[in-house]
């Protein structure tokens, strides 16, 4: 059973930076491909950033420039480093791992942004 657990999170001001740590427990991490997606409340739940088991990685329009995924297998940690923030990043951020045709999901990390 794979678990994933989000830290980091936190208000910041406008123009600051958050990084958020995903910490995922199981062996098999290293074979699949993780990512971050966030969500607003009353709307649909939205990639951000992911990258695959190759380390090839793909984000979100609104966030290319200013995020940036990296995972580190060795120890099972997915992270997203968010400079630049805007009050429209302002969500709750979930870690997400794919891994042989299974979707695992964290528990959610709130970023709040204040302009």
């Amino acid at each position: 059973q794979v678990q994933l657990v989000e830290s980091g999170g936190g208000l910041v001001q406008a123009g600051g930076s958050l990084r958020l740590s995903c910490a995922a427990s199981g062996s098999m991490f290293r074979f699949g491909a993780t990512g971050w997606y966030r969500q607003d409340p009353g709307k649909q739940r939205e990639l951000v950033a992911d990258m695959s088991s190759g380390e090839v990685t793909n984000y979100a329009d609104s966030v290319k420039g200013r995020f940036t995924i990296s995972r580190d297998n060795a120890k099972k940690m997915v992270y997203l480093q968010m400079n630049s923030l805007k009050p429209d990043d302002t969500a709750v951020y979930y870690c997400n791992l794919r891994l042989f045709g299974v979707t695992y999901w964290g528990q959610g990390t709130q970023v709040t942004v204040s302009s």
